[in-house]
């Protein structure tokens, strides 16, 4: 009896994920070797949390390909979205010092808010700013944000929004958005007293030790030992997009702006799920506040398969979520040219963050779900490659159903003469001025708040598009044209149906404004 008893408290032990084995170092390795190899990534750090103690640091590659330096431990990477859990954290902290309240309206700390129906602009709340309920559709007004660098600041955001149509009904429904963590940001600014990448290191990076992390403005040649991102070409990865010796406090910093080490994580995921590790700096309440589920989010197949997922929400700064029975605090990062994925399982006190310095999206995806199936699903085994097939079969489902880019085959550089009356100045009430002129014989699309959406106007057939310069094909926009002589209107619509949703072609709608200079 006595055996039995203990073979099964042995079946239970081995079975129960809370109880999961200690980290295997050579499984570990193994797995970013293969994301490394299976995806031809210029450079990675990954690293691993188990009961609130640092398990593993992996560092694989290049600050830049093809000039020797090696990734370590203390590289910056660009964490692009994963920035908006500090950026909640900042309001909490404030909160917490009775400086604002998550109940309170936004025009209380920003009288010049609005949107575009006054009901909201009264009612937004400070939480509302960071839970992707507005009402505004995926991305919205992203084009004053990316391409970098460019013109727009901050308070050109907060006057555009008024000019964004929604999409759907206030609080109704999750829609991702970043304009609304630059609002929140500024926010923070005006309750705290002090610049929004002040507050930043006064109220995290300094208390909890993050020393290498940098956010507004600061000198990256002073600093050095910096991941730079990278392009893939048809010899393989090219850094691009270099940073210039001094980084300015450019407008998007509070929606993904901020740059940090892996210690520097790896020490924000232990604060996370340990609050003696900090005490003090968070109180009971407001951990809640951030991990608490505000804004449920649509569960897509994939997630009911892969995690046996039941329920998926937004909270302050991150998603919540169950996966394998267990619970799962994360948050996604993408830049051009950098990808970062941090996930937590709190009743573990368990966490994984990996840091891309290149085009990684199917390689965090892979290696994360891989990673964390260690502890949630041990007996499953899967690893990077089999995970690799799935997103390998789903996008050729994608493509055989025609969700692909159409071939362009009689595609040439348009003519100023049949491009005609169409040619001249062109206004959007919150992206600006744009020109359509000839410019070296060729005709031009250029824009005057972004610099880099520029390109050559081609014709498709009886249509027109745009090439543009430096961005990929999968940004390229027809140019549709409508309205009548009096009120003549310019549309842009995205030709590649996985395009970006940064590229917010949708909530443009130009107005002819005046002829070529």
């Amino acid at each position: 009896m006595r055996l039995k008893l203990l073979l099964a408290a042995t079946a239970m032990l081995l079975a129960n994920p809370l109880l999961a084995a200690d980290v295997d170092p050579v499984r570990m390795d193994a797995l970013v070797d293969q994301a490394m190899q299976r995806y031809k990534l210029p450079g990675i750090a990954v690293g691993v949390i188990e009961d609130g103690k640092v398990v593993r640091r992996i560092t694989r590659g290049e600050l830049a390909v093809g000039e020797g330096a090696a990734i370590n431990d203390d590289s910056l990477f660009k964490i692009a979205s994963n920035t908006k859990a500090m950026t909640a954290a900042v309001l909490a902290r404030l909160v917490q010092a009775g400086k604002l309240r998550w109940d309170d309206p936004v025009t209380r700390y920003l009288p010049q808010f609005r949107m575009q129906d006054p009901w909201v602009t009264r009612n937004m709340q400070v939480r509302d700013l960071l839970i992707h309920n507005s009402g505004l559709g995926l991305g919205a007004g992203d084009l004053m944000l990316w391409p970098e660098p460019n013109n727009f600041d901050r308070q050109d955001i907060i006057a555009g929004l008024a000019h964004l149509k929604p999409t759907g009904s206030f609080r109704s429904a999750y829609a991702y958005d970043n304009l609304m963590y630059v609002v929140a940001g500024e926010v923070a600014a005006a309750a705290g007293g002090k610049p929004y990448a002040q507050l930043v290191r006064e109220e995290i990076f300094q208390p909890l030790g993050m020393q290498r992390c940098q956010v507004g403005a600061w000198s990256p040649a002073a600093l050095g030992n910096i991941a730079q991102p990278h392009h893939r070409d048809g010899k393989g990865n090219v850094a691009a997009e270099r940073d210039p010796a001094e980084v300015t406090d450019f407008p998007s910093m509070a929606a993904g702006g901020i740059r940090c080490s892996l210690n520097d994580m790896l020490r924000w995921m232990q604060v996370l799920l340990d609050p003696a590790q900090a005490p003090g700096w968070l109180d009971a309440g407001q951990r809640r506040a951030l991990w608490t589920a505000h804004m449920p989010m649509p569960i897509s197949q994939r997630l009911r398969d892969w995690d046996n997922m039941h329920f998926y929400a937004y909270g302050y700064g991150w998603r919540l979520s169950d996966m394998d029975g267990q619970w799962k605090v994360a948050h996604t990062g993408t830049l051009s040219g950098m990808y970062s994925s941090l996930a937590l399982l709190p009743d573990l006190k368990t966490g994984v963050v990996i840091l891309i310095n290149g085009e990684g999206e199917d390689a965090r995806t892979a290696l994360m779900q891989a990673m964390l199936k260690h502890y949630t699903a041990p007996a499953a085994d899967n690893d990077v490659l089999h995970y690799a097939r799935l997103i390998d079969d789903a996008a050729a489902q994608r493509r055989s159903a025609g969700h692909v880019r159409p071939a362009l085959p009689d595609a040439r550089p348009a003519t100023p003469a049949e491009f005609g009356s169409k040619a001249g100045v062109w206004r959007d009430p919150w992206f600006g001025e744009v020109s359509l002129c000839p410019r070296d014989g060729k005709l031009q699309f250029a824009s005057l708040k972004s610099p880099r959406m520029s390109g050559q106007v081609m014709r498709a057939g009886e249509r027109w598009y745009v090439a543009w310069q430096g961005l990929g094909e999968d940004a390229d926009a027809w140019l549709d044209f409508s309205g009548d002589a009096q009120h003549p209107l310019l549309h842009l619509r995205a030709i590649d149906p996985d395009i970006d949703f940064s590229y917010d072609y949708p909530d443009l709608e130009f107005q002819r404004h005046g002829d070529c200079h």
